[in-house]
């Protein structure tokens, strides 16, 4: 037996050997998974450029941040197209590139209206005709006010809006460099409501317009309605809303703009809502600026923040400030949230034939969990291969009968294993021999796409889990 295997069944998990059958149960190691459809988002552009991610040297990717998977681009209209059909690109791609590099994906926002920057919509869209309002934050529409913000439901207006949404698209749908894209264009900062600007009413028609605009023209993206849209504009909030309702039935997700704006029973208000998404789609959250946050008193622990990855269950969480200072303050709920968030997929128990004769179908029982918050929603099918001494590919063995999208999910130690059985014919060109075998989840070829919390890798998302016999 090589040493790696020999660690792996002494620390990683238990073995036996009896009736010809090997049963190994490996044990979680703890650390941090990057997986597609989840993990820490990372806010590049903030609204503001500055925030978060200028202080960063162009070749700093925060590697060292566990669970970093997208990189937030959070900005206004006018940056990108500073003159009508003029685009600078180069605004988002230019950060993109950096961590695209390093097999991340980006999400984006495009604002049209701010609390700081008086065109968030570019201005050339006022000048073609398009009607607005000056406002004062805090104060709601004042003539000759500092800032301006878009009738959301001007013909004008949402002529040129349809027209950036086509560019972007032609970008960015169906990209799979894109993790989601916000719904980003009512409301100040892209919240869909007006509470800090005008402070006029959104009717339920412009919010619908909208969420269609978008799906005009991405049709293979992920869209992200936001969770303030059931303010209407300065309203009330409301726990369930037609808004949030028209976004869900045409297969948006939700995210959370902002928790732990206040503390206590208050730190967050819609986890409710969260339970209309959650089972089919990737619930995104967002924490206050982490700074204000603490400074109020809000953030206490930080362990509001975990209990809201629970209770929305959660596949994204920001990281809504400095991400080292975010880092080294809190590295400890981090790595807690780590555990639960989005999907975390394992074998509880792997039984096989420890012996095969050559010719013979090879036995293999398994049980399989998820000990995340939310399911696996892209699904794929865990995989036996068998390697020789060289590391060389002598058997793929994939089970289709098993989708681990169907993985049910549970509280934190009480996730449910799904058991399943196949039998593999093998190879025509195995021969006797001893393979060591790896574990995978991927593709229904047996490609690995999902990195598990397993020891003793290949460096391709297998993971060590013992040997096979195979006998003349």
């Amino acid at each position: 037996m090589r040493m790696g295997a020999f660690v792996f069944l002494l620390v990683a998990g238990s073995a036996a050997a009896q009736d010809g059958w090997v049963t190994v149960q490996p044990r979680d190691t703890g650390e941090a998974l990057v997986n597609p459809g989840m993990g820490w988002v990372l806010h590049y552009y903030d609204n503001i450029p500055q925030n978060y991610g200028s202080r960063l040297e162009p070749s700093d990717t925060v590697d060292d941040f566990p669970g970093l998977s997208v990189v937030y681009l959070r900005i206004p209209w006018s940056y990108i197209e500073p003159e009508e059909g003029q685009f600078n690109w180069s605004v988002l791609d230019t950060p993109a590139q950096r961590w695209i590099a390093k097999g991340k994906q980006i999400a984006l926002r495009i604002t049209c209206s701010e609390s700081w920057l008086r065109w968030a919509t570019p201005e050339w869209v006022h000048r073609a005709g398009a009607k607005g309002y000056d406002f004062e934050p805090g104060v709601g529409v004042k003539e000759g006010g500092p800032y301006w913000e878009p009738d959301y439901a001007d013909p004008i207006f949402l002529q040129k809006l349809d027209n950036f949404l086509s560019a972007l698209a032609r970008r960015y749908d169906g990209n799979t460099e894109v993790a989601f894209i916000d719904i980003g264009s009512l409301g100040v900062w892209g919240e869909g409501h007006t509470f800090a600007s005008t402070r006029r009413e959104i009717s339920l028609e412009t919010f619908k317009t909208h969420i269609d605009l978008h799906l005009k023209h991405f049709k293979r993206t992920l869209l992200a309605a936001n969770d303030d849209f059931c303010f209407r504009g300065a309203g009330a909030m409301k726990q369930e809303d037609e808004t949030i309702d028209y976004a869900r039935q045409k297969g948006l997700t939700l995210r959370d703009d902002s928790i732990l704006v206040q503390g206590g029973d208050n730190a967050y208000f819609h986890a409710g809502m969260a339970q209309a998404f959650w089972r089919d789609r990737p619930v995104i959250l967002e924490c206050e600026h982490y700074g204000p946050s603490k400074e109020r008193g809000y953030w206490q622990d930080g362990s509001k923040y975990l209990q809201a990855v629970e209770e929305y269950h959660a596949s994204y969480a920001s990281i809504h400030w400095w991400p080292r200072e975010f880092l080294e303050e809190n590295r400890d709920l981090i790595n807690r949230i780590n555990l639960r968030l989005g999907y975390r997929l394992r074998p509880a128990e792997v039984s096989w034939q420890k012996q095969v004769k050559v010719g013979d179908r090879w036995q293999l029982r398994w049980r399989w969990l998820n000990a995340g918050v939310a399911p696996c929603y892209r699904g794929g099918y865990p995989a036996i291969t068998w390697k020789d001494k060289k590391g060389g590919i002598v058997a793929v063995l994939v089970d289709e009968g098993l989708n681990v999208r169907n993985l049910p999910v549970g509280p934190p130690g009480g996730a449910e294993a799904v058991e399943s059985r196949a039998s593999f014919a093998l190879p025509f060109q195995v021969k006797p021999g001893v393979y060591s075998v790896y574990v995978s989840v991927g593709t229904p070829t047996g490609t690995p796409e999902i990195a598990l919390p397993l020891p003793d890798h290949d460096g391709g998302k297998r993971y060590l889990i013992g040997q096979v016999e195979v006998i003349p």
